[in-house]
């Protein structure tokens, strides 16, 4: 039986099938092999960035120590942080230091498979692809490392120099790629805790609060470890977006993102349904506070410091504001608040006189006590606002005094606190030229340490110095410097003088001149030098500027660190050229230092971020005069408080100090600078005040004398030490004699005639009123 032929042909469409998928599918591996090959030669490139194509990347010292940008602090005597510099203020905190609550909200919310992953969340990865395909958010797929990476090594700013970053399209590929390398190398050189430190560390947090130890103490002024579950939570969130989730500007927006985060840590277990319920029903609560150089211990200090900090980096290759260093400085935290507070207090007073005295008029005069035509139009000029609109309108005087008398709001500084007003810039100018001014120096003469310094009324509204910045005439208080040249030549205290005129005749193209007693008047008795300093005698200091010659006075003053420019003229011993305190204070210190000068010293030692230190400074000493001729001094200033009609008497009457003290006051001729030093066996402080200008001063000398400008800063300051000197621990000995026996006679009480010991001179009747009409102002 035959069967038809088709029936028994065996069928090729299997085999064929087969074969075409195998060929696909070989394809397929031969592809995704390719493609894998390819990828790992591309990475491998962008590591060795070949060809300079795709830019450089960190060595592995670098990521082995990777730099980030830290504060420098300072610190005071007593360990109290003073402030910091820094464009990123950012202080490093320890793991230990961080909350568990804090850890937990910051993996929950940015990376929830952190301790599961090498450095890339290839999970999260896929989800961001797929979202990419489907249009859908699925999140974002960077971990906590690779934001960590791109922070430390600022990916998308520093690392983009290859010859491909600006070719569309490859730049971000470049970058995530950076990121995923230097991620996965993190991983392998750190654990999971010190990537999570560092990344708290290095996290921006807005208001200028870098890492978690600053955005902890300026939101909540808090450590980071005394952080509640729903602060930590807005800590958390706020890395997302500083500035779009800032608690301060957006509340409502911040408040939603922490209790989203709080949502992300319930769904993950972190925190129990009830925990969750009690911390979003919970309103935020800041404690906000941003630091800046205008807060913090002794800004004005600080200022000054940061100049020869400044120099001593540039040296020694250093970064004040990026190294993380500690500065140790000299001053003491609570000598410099009972400081400020004794200004507050002396300079509320002093401005109620001063406004009462010039009330309704204009204090800028000339000597003649006439107005000075356009002087606020001439002080407009020199300030920074005047400079912009100058350029901003070609010159134009319209448009300029169109918007120096156009009306803003503004807060103004007063000594009652800070107060909202509507002025124009003409009329903020006018407010404050009417604000006298002040400068505060407290030194160990000692060792040179300064442990007080207040350079103003206050450094946010008053940014220059006047304890270093400032120049003026310091009038009496450089008197002394006269009678130490003599005292070296062999004048001793007891050395009598008539008080009678002295002229000085013309020469050089100067006219003749007689210096005049404070109150105009010669009594035409005889005084001894001690006397004659504690009075502070115009003619008997004339008496030995003439016998010593205004060169030697000159080269005393330099001699005891006096560094300005002091001209040798007559008026040298009444204090014609500008000084500051802060070379009075170094002068003043030689006499409590037996006759060593050591120059005022800011800073003990710095040390780097890890501790180790870098440098230690040590006084600069010298020693210009002998020990005797310093005893001699600091008796003669002693006389200022202790002889009747001695211009520092109050001290001791009114202030009822009963140790040891030596002061000198000083007045300038027109009443516009008032001075006054004070010194004891360890301390010496230095003050002036007085108007910005010159020309901006009281009347008279009833209330312009620095017995009545100056030394209640002084009182006020010292009552306020020697309470707590249990605590700062300042001498309250006798000043100590020198090892010799002295050469000359001190006992002048031989010479005291009876009319001198009764007779006070007119402009000293200061002292014999009480120290509450000083404080009232009431004279």
């Amino acid at each position: 039986m035959a069967y038809p032929a088709t029936k028994n042909k065996p069928s090729s469409r299997k085999p064929q099938r087969s074969h075409r998928f195998q060929g696909i599918t070989r394809t397929l591996w031969v592809l995704f092999g390719g493609g894998l090959a390819l990828f790992v030669l591309y990475v491998w490139a962008v590591s060795v960035n070949f060809l300079n194509l795709f830019g450089r990347m960190p060595n592995l010292k670098t990521l082995e120590n990777p730099r980030s940008e830290l504060a420098s602090e300072i610190y005071s005597a007593d360990g109290a942080l003073m402030g910091k510099y820094f464009r990123e203020n950012r202080t490093p905190a320890e793991y230990k230091d961080l909350p568990q609550n804090l850890i937990d909200a910051l993996i929950a919310t940015e990376d929830v498979r952190f301790e599961a992953h090498s450095g890339i969340d290839l999970k999260a990865m896929g989800r961001v692809a797929s979202g990419i395909l489907t249009g859908s958010k699925g999140g974002g797929g960077s971990t906590l490392t690779q934001q960590l990476a791109k922070l430390l090594f600022r990916t998308r700013e520093d690392l983009n120099d290859g010859l491909l970053n600006d070719t569309k399209g490859l730049r971000v590929l470049i970058v995530k790629t950076k990121e995923w390398i230097m991620a996965v190398r993190l991983e392998r050189n750190y654990t999971k805790r010190e990537i999570l430190r560092m990344y708290l560390n290095q996290a921006e947090f807005g208001s200028n609060a870098f890492g978690i130890n600053v955005a902890a103490k300026t939101f909540f002024n808090k450590k980071p470890k005394d952080l509640k579950l729903e602060e930590s939570a807005l800590l958390a969130g706020l890395v997302n977006g500083p500035s779009w989730f800032n608690p301060v500007r957006n509340p409502e927006r911040s408040k939603r993102r922490r209790d989203w985060v709080l949502g992300q840590m319930q769904k993950y277990g972190y925190i129990s349904e009830p925990e969750y319920s009690k911390a979003v029903a919970t309103n935020i609560k800041l404690n906000y506070s941003v630091e800046n150089q205008n807060k913090g211990i002794a800004p004005y200090f600080r200022t000054e410091l940061g100049k020869q900090l400044l120099q001593w980096a540039r040296e020694t290759d250093h970064d004040l504001y990026a190294d993380g260093l500690k500065i140790y400085t000299t001053i003491d935290s609570r000598m410099q608040k009972y400081a400020e507070q004794a200004v507050a207090e002396h300079m509320t007073q002093q401005q109620k006189l001063f406004d009462r005295v010039w009330k309704g008029q204009q204090p800028w005069r000339d000597e003649n006590g006439r107005i000075i035509p356009n002087f606020l139009q001439t002080a407009i000029k020199r300030t920074g606002r005047y400079r912009s609109l100058n350029n901003r309108f070609e010159g134009n005087k319209d448009s300029i005094n169109y918007y120096l008398r156009k009306k803003y709001k503004m807060t103004v500084f007063t000594w009652q606190g800070e107060k909202e007003v509507t002025m124009s810039p003409m009329d903020s100018l006018a407010y404050y030229k009417r604000f006298l001014q002040t400068g505060f120096m407290a030194m160990n003469p000692l060792n040179g340490q300064i442990r007080a310094w207040v350079g103003g009324n206050d450094f946010r509204y008053f940014k220059y110095d006047h304890v270093k910045q400032g120049m003026r005439q310091p009038g009496s208080t450089f008197k002394p410097f006269v009678y130490l040249a003599a005292i070296d030549q062999g004048y001793s205290p007891c050395y009598q003088v008539a008080d009678v005129p002295v002229t000085f005749p013309a020469e050089a193209g100067r006219p003749a001149y007689t210096p005049r007693n404070f109150e105009g008047k010669y009594s035409g008795q005889m005084y001894t030098i001690r006397q004659a300093l504690a009075r502070s005698m115009n003619s008997i200091t004339a008496f030995l500027v003439q016998k010593v010659g205004p060169q030697t006075v000159v080269e005393y003053a330099k001699r005891l660190g006096i560094t300005s420019p002091i001209e040798a003229v007559p008026a040298v011993g009444f204090g014609s050229s500008d000084v500051s305190v802060f070379e009075l204070c170094g002068a003043y210190g030689t006499f409590v230092n037996k006759g060593v000068w050591t120059a005022p010293m800011m800073v003990t030692r710095i040390e780097d971020k890890n501790g180790n230190t870098l440098i230690e400074f040590v006084p600069q000493t010298r020693t210009p005069i002998s020990e005797e001729t310093a005893y001699l001094m600091t008796y003669m200033l002693q006389s200022s408080t202790t002889e009747r009609g001695g211009t520092s008497t109050i001290l001791k009457t009114g202030f009822k100090f009963p140790y040891e003290m030596g002061a000198k006051t000083g007045t300038t001729s027109n009443y516009s600078d008032g001075w006054f030093m004070g010194i004891t066996p360890d301390l010496v402080c230095g003050m002036w005040v007085g108007g910005e200008d010159r020309s901006i001063h009281f009347r008279s000398g009833r209330d312009g004398q620095g017995a009545r400008m100056a030394l209640p800063l002084y009182g006020l300051f010292m009552k306020k030490v020697y309470a707590d000197n249990k605590n700062i621990g300042i001498s309250t000995g006798p000043f100590p004699k020198p090892a010799k026996p002295l050469t000359v006679e001190i006992d002048c009480s031989r010479y005291y005639g009876a009319g001198q010991r009764d007779t006070i001179p007119d402009d000293q009747k200061l002292n014999q009123v009480k120290l509450e009409d000083i404080r009232n102002q009431d004279i």
